[in-house]
């Protein structure tokens, strides 16, 4: 059953099944003991939260069908902070890799020359400026 208030025909793509929700209901936050009870519901969040990273949208102009943007946005940003997307993501990358027959943490790594620094040297210098010496502050246009 979906949880958005408007009829299934008009829910959005990026929406997730009941399938999804099955799985990744059980890595999100309890309700909190004390305070205000929750006044949306949490699968109509995560389906805000998936619009908006699905589309790429502004916060603000997120449909009319979802929470108003300030209760998603801070809903998201608190999740972020409290670590819940690296546990979800962590869980479901476990779930993937039981399902291909492998076992659930990664054994091995592959690194290539473009994700390893090989200079000690290269990690100080962030930008150079062609009219004085390297610059180790970054752009010189974020001095200005």
């Amino acid at each position: 059953m979906p949880c958005s208030p408007v009829p299934a025909s008009f829910l959005y793509p990026c929406d997730v099944t009941d399938a999804e929700w099955a799985s990744l209901a059980p890595l999100l936050p309890e309700p909190a003991r004390r305070g205000r009870p929750r006044r949306w519901a949490l699968r109509l969040l995560v389906n805000a939260i998936f619009y908006v990273l699905r589309t790429g949208c502004a916060w603000r102009y997120l449909p009319r069908e979802y929470p108003p943007w300030p209760t998603v946005y801070a809903t998201f940003r608190r999740w972020r902070l409290q670590g819940v997307w690296q546990r979800v993501h962590e869980a479901l990358r476990r779930a993937v890799r039981r399902r291909a027959g492998r076992d659930p943490e990664a054994s091995a790594a592959i690194m290539d020359s473009q994700s390893v620094k090989t200079t000690e040297e290269s990690g100080l210098i962030k930008g150079y400026d062609t009219h004085s010496a390297p610059c180790f502050l970054g752009n010189t246009a974020d001095i200005f």
